[in-house]
């Protein structure tokens, strides 16, 4: 591991050096910091963890109850639309977000900023399984639904950044790439657990008893995880380069007002990068559901097993293309994967429509390896387009912006179209258009893998 130092020749010596790391005066001796690698991935992946473990719930629940519990006077399918567009609104408030903790970020720390975003997830969601239904308060529970969401999204925004940051920034330069991969093993590691959770519920009560209280139960168990995230968090220092920069004095005024006047184009670039990986995300695992369930009219189970199956599968592999891209760059890998991501929009219905269970599994496990060949290089991508002084402002930005065109909007945009056209081609059509704006993301960047962070 990269020892630091505060001194300005060290500094300058790195900038010229990409295998070296950033400086800090208040950094830990070689044999400490190796010692804290599994904590920092483990503090790295915990709040996305969460943040997934949360919207997958969400997702699940909102693909197979929420019509019922939320939204019980409109057709199935209409209220299963009007479930997801509560599951955007998680989405749209996350700029703000990005906005308030990008700021606080690069001003006061990225670790003070990670322990309030945690709390703030999990506390939502907690309420979230406390809330009363349609049948007892009426149309104010869809409105404290949507409340919630909301509040979720704000901290949502401003977690991704930092949790990348803390492993970058940290971690040694050569191995930016597996080192910021562990944030995306989080939402995999959240899917699994959520998705693992709910098809045991459904398995070990009736339908009836999941419907009157057993979708409560993922919701109140998010806060065990938010007191195991604040434990590992506790135990991990402010990043050597924020001190760095803090102690010389260098922080800018204004990050996010900086990231718009000075860096737009890297801010186009990053969240271009993100639109087709998140579309490409929900279509294996919000989609899957509703159309395993609602359209082939096979068992839920299933439907969950297929996406617990591919969750996994997507966890193993992230860390591994990240690494990859670490040597052979960010660009081929993320490239190849919208390349393969591509040809999947179309085979993955071709595999679904057998209605054979082995190949919905099959289809699923090779849609989400495939999301992790873009997934693995991304975190690392997306922080490298900015320097140290806008750095979480910024990949804030890049994340929460193309959030809402990506993730936020669309299982909405893939419910309402398959409704409205009545066939999946017209889906198939709109992950393509999305991967082809991460394409040209790609292309318009430089290559950034072998060089050091921007100062």
């Amino acid at each position: 591991m990269t020892t630091y130092s505060n001194t300005r020749d060290t500094r300058n010596a790195r900038d010229t050096d990409p295998a070296s790391g950033a400086a800090s005066g208040a950094a830990a001796a070689p044999a400490k910091q190796g010692a804290n690698k599994g904590r920092l991935a483990t503090a790295s992946m915990v709040g996305t963890t969460l943040e997934w473990y949360d919207f997958t719930v969400y997702n699940t629940l909102a693909a197979l109850v929420f019509n019922h519990l939320f939204f019980p006077s409109m057709d199935p399918l209409a209220g299963t639309i009007l479930a997801l567009s509560t599951y955007a609104v998680g989405y749209v408030s996350r700029p703000l977000g990005g906005f308030v903790f990008g700021n606080l970020g690069d001003k006061i720390g990225r670790r003070a900023v990670l322990v309030l975003t945690l709390v703030v997830m999990g506390l939502t969601t907690g309420l979230m399984g406390l809330l009363p239904t349609y049948a007892s308060i009426g149309i104010w529970s869809p409105v404290l639904l949507v409340a919630l969401r909301f509040v979720q999204g704000v901290a949502l925004g401003g977690e991704w950044a930092g949790a990348v940051l803390l492993s970058v920034e940290h971690g040694d330069q050569r191995k930016r790439g597996l080192n910021a991969s562990w944030t995306q093993v989080g939402p995999s590691f959240g899917t699994l657990l959520a998705t693992g959770l709910i098809a045991l519920i459904t398995l070990s009560i009736s339908p009836d008893e999941f419907l009157a209280w057993g979708w409560r139960v993922p919701f109140l168990l998010s806060l065990v995880l938010v007191a195991f995230g604040l434990w590992v968090r506790r135990g991990v220092e402010e990043t050597p380069m924020f001190e760095e920069m803090q102690h010389s004095d260098r922080q800018a005024e204004m990050p996010i007002a900086d990231v718009f006047r000075k860096h737009w184009r890297n801010l186009l670039v990053a969240g271009g990068s993100r639109i087709g990986s998140d579309v490409l995300y929900a279509l294996m695992v919000v989609f899957t559901l509703t159309y395993v369930t609602g359209t082939l009219h096979l068992s839920r189970p299933l439907a969950l097993t297929a996406v617990l199956v591919g969750t996994a599968f997507n966890a193993l592999t992230v860390p591994l293309f990240g690494a990859l891209s670490d040597k052979l760059g960010r660009r081929p890998v993320y490239g190849f994967g919208v390349l393969c991501a591509v040809i999947w929009a179309y085979g993955f219905f071709v595999l679904l429509d057998t209605s054979s269970p082995a190949l919905i599994v099959l289809s699923v496990v090779v849609g989400l390896v495939i999301h992790a060949i873009m997934y693995g290089p991304q975190a690392a991508f997306v922080t490298e387009q900015f320097p140290t002084r806008v750095r979480y402002a910024g990949s804030s930005l890049a994340y929460t912006l193309a959030g809402i065109l990506g993730g936020g909007f669309a299982p909405l945009i893939i419910v309402t179209l398959y409704k409205e056209y009545g066939t999946t081609l017209s889906v198939s059509l709109y992950v393509t258009a999305a991967l082809a704006i991460t394409a040209i993301a790609l292309f318009a960047a430089k290559e950034t893998a072998h060089k050091p962070l921007r100062d």
